[in-house]
């Protein structure tokens, strides 16, 4: 071969290569620090922006006049109006869950969960009405947490943060800090919640010990999982049973800010969950979602995806059989600080984009 050619296809393979490689396409912009995305079922999304706007969006298009009627919202410090999601049977009930920051007195605040109806014409909710609230408030600009998750029983999963100042009460039953709280659509506490019959404990706890998740999703099985921040260090990809305790201030692989052992500075005790996946550093994860569509092909399908809005990338782990991670891959290095991570019902992964204000979409290999 000639030693011309060669130079020139090295070059125009590694030209094929990135062209086939997957790629980020913007498909809503000019948002304002967007926090969560749901799909509506014309085809728009639904967007919350954490100083409080909910907005629509028709993919190529602008984003819509904030939408009417949601409730004051507490937009300090990490708070403000968070996730958001659509009802499984919206094309019926018009319903949509939604959680944000909510004030109390004395400046304090904490996560509230609310219910309500999209109008037909998009612009306005009615029948808004909060079905839950973390006990107890606190005067704290941090970790609210607040992922939504409908289970396969109908019933909604919330996650809470510890409020950061709170840490210590995550691993008492008697509040909501740094819990996973399962509720009714009504608000109601169903009656095989855990807790229910344990004296002193908040019947509506579903899981305790956590730190502060903004990751909530299902798996194939209908198996709940969850990925919380750690504090320097020690991030969490956690598999969520009842009752069970995921040892949150007591164990970690983080440590506290500026250095130094929190705690007793144990990685294990009896009696506490081992997380799945641990990142040390963190990456500061949020959004999460394991992709079923076969769009991207078997590599990729099955895997979980999630938003780093600390290194700005989003991470795929690939589990086995067993729940051992077997890969773990950046993708996207400069896509920008990740808020949250969504598979669409066309199958395609799709990325808030926090900083830049956008929503993107990951287009797969050759399209």
């Amino acid at each position: 071969m000639s030693k011309r050619l060669l130079p020139l296809l090295l070059a125009l393979g590694g030209t094929l290569a990135m062209a086939q490689a997957p790629r980020l396409d913007t498909v809503v912009e000019g948002l304002k620090t967007p926090w969560a995305l749901a799909f509506l079922p014309g085809g728009q999304f639904l967007i919350t922006e954490r100083d409080g706007a909910m907005r629509t969006a028709t993919p190529g298009d602008k984003p819509s006049a904030p939408i009417q009627g949601v409730p004051a919202v507490d937009a300090v410090g990490q708070g403000g109006l968070l996730d958001v999601q659509v009802d499984s049977d919206f094309a019926r009930n018009r319903t949509i869950y939604f959680c944000y920051a909510e004030a109390g007195e004395n400046k304090t605040n904490g996560t509230a969960l609310a219910r309500a109806k999209l109008s037909d014409d998009l612009k306005r909710l009615t029948d808004v009405k909060v079905i839950f609230r973390q006990q107890p408030k606190m005067a704290s600009r941090n970790h609210f947490g607040c992922r939504i998750a409908e289970m396969p029983d109908g019933k909604l999963v919330l996650s809470l943060g510890e409020r950061f100042s709170g840490m210590q009460s995550a691993q008492t039953l008697d509040n909501h800090l740094g819990k996973l709280v399962r509720v009714g659509k009504d608000g109601s506490v169903p009656a095989d919640n855990p807790f229910v019959n344990t004296a002193g404990a908040l019947p509506e706890i579903w899981s305790y010990g956590h730190r502060n998740s903004q990751g909530l999703t299902l798996d194939d099985k209908g198996r709940l999982w969850e990925h919380e921040h750690g504090p320097q260090g020690g991030d969490e990809l956690n598999l969520i049973a009842p009752k069970l305790n995921y040892g949150w201030p007591v164990i970690t692989y983080g440590e506290n800010y500026g250095g130094g052992k929190i705690g007793d500075g144990l990685f294990a005790k009896a009696g506490m969950e081992q997380p799945i996946v641990k990142w040390v550093p963190s990456i500061a994860p949020s959004g999460l979602v394991r992709l079923k569509s076969a769009k991207y092909g078997p590599a990729w399908q099955g895997s979980f995806f999630i938003g780093s809005l600390k290194f700005g990338y989003l991470e795929r782990v690939r589990l086995d059989a067993d729940n051992r991670p077997v890969e773990q891959e950046r993708l996207f290095p400069d896509a920008g600080r990740m808020r949250d991570v969504r598979e669409g019902p066309d199958g395609l992964l799709y990325l808030v984009l926090e900083a830049h204000g956008r929503i993107v979409k990951v287009v797969p290999a050759g399209s």
